[in-house]
């Protein structure tokens, strides 16, 4: 049977998450009290809509918050922390088996201690892991997409082939071969004829292809080298000049990890709000602090925008952060990151000047329906709607028949792909003749229909009705 789940909240991220698990087939209820959200999810989506304050016992009565009801699943993700943690807290009284909060103040996410005190399962900010992946990015000067995995010994990267690559007119069961020292697996290919999948050892990659590859961290340089000679970023030890605009949450995140992960970076950090530069001067003595306009054509010269590492762009508008990026890029930045969050913005990628967009409400949906579909079974999952496929990585346990099977006995059907394992201190890029052991931490790939089935053989199940299908 089908699980019950309320959702508080109908914007880009309730909606994004109510599509994915009524397409699973449960049944998804979303509180809204905003008319034209509430219409647009009751037109876009197969769900039942509630009108109404989701902090209200009485409308979430109407969604079957009740004591005694069948509610499996409530997840509370409206752009309000005291709504989302009220109604959490209602849900929970009401004794709804798992609930779930956003929540866009960092202090609520430091420590467990307040979704225990407040009987929440899990309180989840995207702030961190959209700093995490905006570092990637920058660490990969070619990479328009990435994801962590493997507790960050490795991760997957979207890069797109140069004419001067090596991998050029090579089909994939050579590059092993002549590139030994490469720990990388491609998962998927979109081919610039328009054709797209996954591919298998005869695919010839061609200049123009973009490659979604899931790679050891260490062989990072080595592969942006293979996809797109002369492009790889400084190391580690000097990440050169990077432009932050926006001081807020998530600007300061992305400025602690660049100062935490390279030896030595310079840091401009714009924001027109004197206050708050102010505070961002105090905490990092070592960097510029600018107060003024991020698109000011002439600070930026004088700062040297051009030549720049890299040019992030992370304040509360989408429309500012394109723009501005765009002007960046103009103005000889190496490579421009928008923070934006509107879905309808995602498509004009390739049509503007901006290397790369980073959605913080893709994010969180991805974090939340971790916790739904999988509960704790996935340490890191990632839905990629554009090419209609998704990763996520699980630890085998002892009872999972195909422990001590090889990959070539599993015989997985075409379009999935165990990309990576990691095994105690190892990440093994595996072939046909590799054992599955008790706890490895094995990375799949697999195109959405096809990732219910796949998990499932690993023992990586559902939730239906609070319990493992």
């Amino acid at each position: 049977m089908p699980s019950n789940v309320v959702i508080v909240g109908a914007g880009e991220v309730g909606r994004s998450v109510a599509k994915r698990l009524s397409s699973d087939g449960q049944n998804v209820y979303i509180v809204e009290k905003d008319e034209e959200n509430a219409a647009e999810a009751s037109d876009e989506l197969d769900v039942e809509v509630i009108r109404g304050n989701g902090a209200r016992p009485q409308v979430l009565a109407l969604a079957g918050i009740v004591p005694g009801g069948d509610i499996d699943v409530f997840i509370a993700c409206t752009n309000r922390d005291e709504v989302n943690m009220l109604s959490c807290w209602i849900a929970q009284n009401a004794g709804v088996p798992q609930v779930i909060s956003r929540t866009r103040s960092l202090e609520f996410t430091d420590s467990p201690e307040w979704g225990r005190k407040l009987g929440i399962d899990a309180m989840i900010s995207p702030e961190r892991s959209i700093a995490r992946e905006i570092l990637g990015l920058v660490e990969v000067a070619g990479a328009t997409h990435t994801a962590e995995l493997l507790d960050r010994q490795a991760a997957l990267y979207t890069l797109k082939i140069s004419e001067d690559s090596p991998l050029n007119n090579t089909a994939l069961k050579d590059i092993r071969q002549k590139f030994p020292k490469l720990v990388a697996v491609l998962v998927y290919v979109e081919h610039k004829d328009g054709t797209s999948g996954v591919p298998n050892g005869l695919t010839v990659l061609k200049a123009g292809d973009v490659c979604y590859a899931v790679t050891y961290r260490k062989s990072v340089e080595l592969m942006q080298e293979l996809f797109q000679p002369g492009t790889a970023g400084k190391s580690k030890h000097d990440a050169g000049k990077i432009f932050i605009v926006g001081g807020g949450k998530l600007g300061t995140q992305i400025a602690l990890m660049l100062k935490r992960d390279f030896g030595n970076v310079s840091l401009r950090i714009i924001d027109n709000d004197r206050d708050r530069c102010k505070r961002l001067s105090e905490e990092f003595g070592d960097a510029l602090i600018i107060n003024t306009d991020g698109a000011d054509a002439r600070t930026l010269d004088e700062e040297g925008i051009e030549g720049a590492e890299a040019y992030v762009c992370a304040t509360d508008s989408d429309e500012v952060n394109m723009m501005y990026c765009a002007l960046a890029k103009k103005m000889g930045a190496k490579k421009t990151i928008a923070v934006v969050k509107r879905k309808d913005y995602q498509s004009l990628i390739g049509s503007i000047p901006v290397d790369a967009i980073v959605d913080p409400n893709a994010s969180l949906a991805n974090v939340i329906l971790k916790y739904v579909r999988y509960k704790n079974h996935a340490l890191a999952y990632s839905m990629m709607e554009n090419i209609g496929a998704e990763m996520l990585e699980v630890v085998l346990s002892e009872d999972v028949p195909l422990c001590g099977k090889t990959l070539a006995e599993i015989k997985l059907k075409k379009g999935a792909v165990v990309a990576l394992i990691g095994r105690k201190n190892e990440v093994l890029v595996p072939d046909g003749s590799t054992y599955l052991l008790p706890g490895d931490h094995v990375i799949l790939f697999a195109l959405t229909e096809m990732m219910p089935e796949t998990a499932k053989l690993f023992g990586a199940e559902f939730l239906v009705n609070g319990n493992e299908d």
